[in-house]
């Protein structure tokens, strides 16, 4: 078993103000004991989209060379949820989580798939394909504490993504968000439960609470958390930046996958 850490945070375009409540709070989990933290979607920067794709960078930027390097300082895991990676298209980048080792190797590279287009009031209508690039690969990644199954936020509303990533041999499956109030208040729970319960598996959410100096992604809801296989909250973050920290136990999945094989009595492809 392990300690396992989401970060909550309220980013917004001021990178520098993001990058050091960042490392404040990634070392507050270390301090902790936790072996494995995650940082929310949108981690660096969280503003006007135009800009985010001018202040694109690519994977050896400064950006996630300051990640590893905080990986390494301290010995642990660390997943950025995302930050946005350059793609070489003018107007576009792509949305990217990067899970870092204890010697600050990158271990994997996540790029978002779904991306966030709704129109669902006057007060969200936000359009993420007009920046974005969508990714094409799905993520598990084996590691000495777990094997994690990477995702980020719009993704969580498709199981059959984290149904791929349960059978390729995730174990835990990370869900770095930016969740809006006006969706989160009422889904982010009951979805990071089904997507525990239908995969048992682990859910690490870290998450972006509060207001943000973006024109489309106005308010975020929080609440980031941890959540078990049997689907119980471990975790959960209260209102404000701060840490959803719990422990995850290998042994329990096992256990609860042993007393209901639902991979096994799957009939439907």
């Amino acid at each position: 078993m392990f300690l396992a850490a989401a970060l909550q945070m309220t980013s917004t375009s001021d990178a520098e103000a993001n990058w050091e409540s960042a490392r404040e709070l990634v070392e507050r989990a270390a301090a902790h004991g936790a072996r494995l933290v995650a940082t929310p979607e949108n981690t660096n920067y969280l503003g006007p989209h135009e800009e985010k794709v001018r202040r694109a960078e690519p994977l050896d930027g400064p950006t996630c060379a300051r990640f590893a390097e905080l990986a390494r300082r301290l010995g642990i895991h660390l997943l950025l949820g995302s930050f946005n990676e350059a793609s070489g298209a003018a107007a576009r980048c792509y949305n990217t989580s990067v899970l870092f080792g204890p010697d600050g190797a990158v271990l994997a590279v996540y790029r978002k798939i779904h991306l966030f287009d709704v129109d669902v009031s006057d007060d969200l209508r936000f359009f993420e394909s007009a920046t974005v690039l969508p990714g094409a690969e799905t993520v598990v990644v084996e590691t000495p504490l777990a094997r994690l199954g990477l995702s980020i936020c719009y993704d969580l509303r498709f199981p059959e993504l984290y149904r791929r990533l349960a059978a390729a041999g995730a174990e835990l499956l990370a869900v770095p968000s930016a969740f809006t109030l006006t969706t989160g208040k009422d889904h982010w729970e009951p979805l990071l439960r089904a997507r525990a319960i239908e995969n048992q598996c682990y859910v690490l959410a870290p998450a972006q609470h509060g207001r943000h100096d973006d024109r489309g992604l106005k308010e975020s809801w929080g609440h980031a958390m941890l959540v078990d296989p049997w689907g119980q909250v471990v975790a959960c973050a209260s209102d404000g930046p701060g840490l959803a920290l719990g422990i995850v136990e290998r042994e329990r999945i096992e256990r609860i996958r042993r007393a209901m094989p639902v991979a096994r009595h799957r009939r439907l492809p």
